[in-house]
């Protein structure tokens, strides 16, 4: 399975006839925030496969545009504290960053906390229903520690952290963080899981283990 997972920076080619030759093998799309709502349905429509998605700080609440105003990208699915299940991947997320000044899609640490415990009920019945708590995470902000930087904006998450430490999903994909030099990390460890920095664009293969047999 191929994902293409997008945030933080339109890119020209994607946003173009080109897209849907050059990702034709592309099973879904994960948008990690701060990209315009109509560039996240052109994608969607380009390659007609699912869209998930969450908010970054720099998102709006209403998008106004020639075709009248969105508060979403049509077509795609929310994660935002929820957790779907798709033909046997669960995936789930958290918008936003840590706020540093007024503005949609900020929180507190304490505050994203309570956003992360919204989804343990919910990791509780995906390992009743699938033997794994979670396939794939996503998030505007990284987790502390992961890819995050020392200034206040950009400082990662506590709670995601603890989150990515307990229920280890296979991937933990983000943006936020950008990246300008050639020895920026964009993927790491963090125990089992893959943690992707999604700046741009990535294309990321995907295999189900089982939960048994690995």
């Amino acid at each position: 399975m191929k994902i293409l997972s997008l945030s933080d920076k339109k890119i020209p080619f994607i946003y173009s006839p080109s897209v849907s030759k050059r990702f034709e093998d592309i099973d879904f799309i994960i948008g990690c925030g701060d990209l315009p709502y109509y560039y996240l349905e052109f994608v969607l429509t380009a390659l007609g496969v699912p869209l998930f998605y969450v908010r970054g700080n720099h998102d709006h609440e209403v998008e106004y545009s020639a075709i009248g105003k969105r508060r979403k990208p049509q077509g795609g699915q929310d994660l935002n504290c929820v957790s779907i299940n798709l033909d046997g991947i669960t995936l789930a997320g958290i918008e936003g960053s840590i706020r540093y000044k007024q503005g949609s899609f900020q929180y507190t640490q304490t505050e994203m906390w309570c956003l992360v415990f919204q989804l343990v009920p919910k990791m509780i019945l995906n390992r009743i229903a699938t033997g794994r708590y979670l396939d794939i995470f996503v998030t505007h902000a990284p987790a502390n520690g992961i890819h995050d930087r020392e200034d206040l904006p950009h400082q990662g998450i506590n709670a995601f952290r603890w989150f990515v430490k307990v229920f280890q999903p296979a991937i933990h994909f983000h943006g936020h963080i950008h990246l300008y030099r050639p020895d920026d990390p964009s993927e790491s460890m963090f125990g089992n899981t893959r943690v992707i920095n999604t700046y741009g664009y990535q294309e990321t293969e995907f295999i189900l283990k089982d939960p048994v047999n690995g």
